[in-house]
């Protein structure tokens, strides 16, 4: 699968759905370590961008992502439309982060 066709849009400027496979997602679920916690404490206490819990966010929505690709290309699709992101925490620490959208198979017009 081409990831230039995954998008949040609703449609594929260029692009023509023939086929509708239905909701696609990927998730995982994550926790924050001890020492990522220690890490990302002392860099709170001096403000600005904590790169302890961006890398950590960046990490599991990048993992969702990828499971979210594997599922489409598993129901033969060539692209994914109307793409998102969701975030819960499933109790304190553990949050889980899940990418969804709906597989389609598309030709260029």
């Amino acid at each position: 699968m081409d990831t230039s066709l995954i998008t949040t849009s609703t449609s594929l400027e260029g692009y023509k759905v023939t086929k509708h496979l239905g909701v696609v997602r990927g998730i995982t679920v994550r926790s924050r370590s001890v020492v990522g916690n220690f890490a990302g404490g002392i860099q709170s206490l001096f403000g600005g961008r904590l790169s302890v819990y961006v890398e950590l966010c960046e990490n599991a929505r990048e993992e969702a992502y990828q499971l979210l690709v594997q599922h489409a290309r598993a129901l033969g699709a060539n692209a994914i439309i109307n793409m998102r992101y969701d975030a819960n925490e499933v109790m304190q620490g553990i949050t889980e982060v899940l990418a969804y959208g709906t597989a389609v198979v598309v030709k260029k017009e």
